[in-house]
């Protein structure tokens, strides 16, 4: 388990809005937008670059630089994670199953890449138990152009891991246009961190994450 720290609720600004959503029965939500994939494909073709990989290394690095998507509940009291890792499907293509797959985030994309392409190689087993509160959950689709997607859910109001999913990428007016969904605990995400999520991931695909 990475590191964390235990947060005072009697200092913590959050406190009211975490006691109001922490016991709704279902206080997670969905929200999903269009992400503009255009010179980020063409950079990882050009690179030979896994798509999922990257996009889940772009993700990970901005929802780990903003504070509300690392904080978690554990035991009783609720945490800030220093550092939020990843977990995966990754489809068996022999099966038509998938697998879950756990892979440390990384400070480097191409090191992330091959830490996750191992570790979803290298693992047998489809699940390997639980995942813990330190990751954030990835769900890719990329056979559904999808405007919506909604999720099963444990029945416990205090999972809080984020969870991130997109479709099938499709052109229109010249351009590659991504549905992307983020599932988010209203008790320490609200929609303005989603919309400072999405903005950041956006203006990394604008630019080429390897320079």
């Amino acid at each position: 388990m990475n590191g964390y720290k235990v947060i005072d609720m009697d200092s913590w600004k959050r406190r009211i809005h975490c006691a109001v959503f922490q016991n709704y029965a279902l206080p997670q939500y969905c929200i999903t937008a269009e992400l503009d994939v255009t010179e980020f494909y063409k950079n990882i073709k050009k690179r030979n670059k896994s798509f999922t990989f990257s996009m889940m290394y772009l993700i990970g690095k901005n929802a780990n630089a903003i504070e509300e998507f690392r904080y978690r509940f554990l035991g009783g009291d609720v945490v800030l994670f220093d550092r939020i890792d990843t977990a995966f499907t990754y489809m068996d293509e022999d099966s038509d199953l998938f697998k879950v797959v756990r892979a440390e985030m990384t400070d480097d994309i191409d090191e992330y890449i091959s830490a996750a392409r191992n570790a979803a190689e290298n693992q047998k087993e489809y699940f390997t138990g639980p995942l813990g509160n330190d990751v954030f959950q990835f769900s890719a689709l990329p056979w559904i152009q999808y405007t919506h997607v909604s999720h099963t859910f444990s029945g416990d109001p205090k999972c809080a891991t984020p969870l991130f999913d997109w479709g099938r990428f499709y052109e229109r007016g010249g351009k590659l246009w991504l549905p992307f969904s983020v599932q988010a605990h209203h008790s320490f995400v609200d929609g303005i961190h989603i919309g400072r999520l999405i903005d950041s991931i956006q203006t990394d695909l604008n630019e080429d994450p390897w320079r």
